[in-house]
């Protein structure tokens, strides 16, 4: 973690040296999020994220992006089997996963308008909740699931973007979680990771 941190002071410090200008901005958009691994019969929940961006320019072909985003994200069970009070029902259940990610994006300008992007992203959880409603009935139940979740995830982000405008932009993002996100409750040691979609609008001042 040490040599991370330092190797990450190194590029920002490199960059801001060789910057020809900073821009800042905001972005908000789309999730479309699932869980992978020892985990089953999931499917992908829609979520948002919202936050803000300061692009760094390096050259005219790059620049490096860092961003702070709250993002929405988890996954969905349907039709699954509940036991309540001893008689088994179905149930749909949706797991909201919210954290604070912190992404750092390395962007490649193809021209002035189209670009790649890639980098690393530290994401903290700040909520973890589940809302289940059991078929027949209208009641919506809500527990907190925190508890079963580690505080902190590491992923990988990999996209493009075009800027429409000097200020106006698009970006479609895929983030791979890379660290297993599920504690060992009881002696479950599942791995469990988390997936991202994410479709930006976004506007730099």
């Amino acid at each position: 973690m040490r040599k991370i941190i330092l190797t990450a002071v190194a590029v920002f410090g490199f960059a801001f040296a060789n910057a020809q200008d900073t821009r800042y901005g905001f972005k908000g958009g789309l999730n479309l999020s699932n869980l992978s691994g020892d985990i089953e019969e999931n499917s992908t929940k829609v979520g948002f994220h919202l936050g803000g961006f300061a692009q760094i320019k390096v050259s005219d072909k790059f620049s490096i992006q860092p961003e702070l985003l709250y993002s929405e994200q988890g996954t969905s069970f349907n039709n699954v089997d509940a036991d309540f009070n001893g008689s088994i029902y179905t149930a749909n259940v949706k797991l909201k996963l919210s954290y604070i990610n912190i992404p750092v994006m390395f962007k490649f300008y193809v021209d002035k308008s189209f670009h790649f992007e890639a980098g690393p992203q530290l994401g903290i959880l700040t909520t973890a909740k589940t809302a289940t409603k059991i078929n027949g009935f209208d009641q919506e139940v809500k527990q907190d699931a925190k508890d079963f979740f580690k505080s902190t995830d590491f992923g990988l982000n990999f996209g493009v973007g075009y800027d429409f405008t000097n200020h106006l932009f698009a970006s479609f993002r895929y983030n791979l979680g890379m660290s297993n996100i599920a504690k060992t409750v009881q002696g479950d040691d599942s791995k469990v990771n988390t997936s991202v979609f994410m479709f930006s609008l976004g506007y730099k001042i």
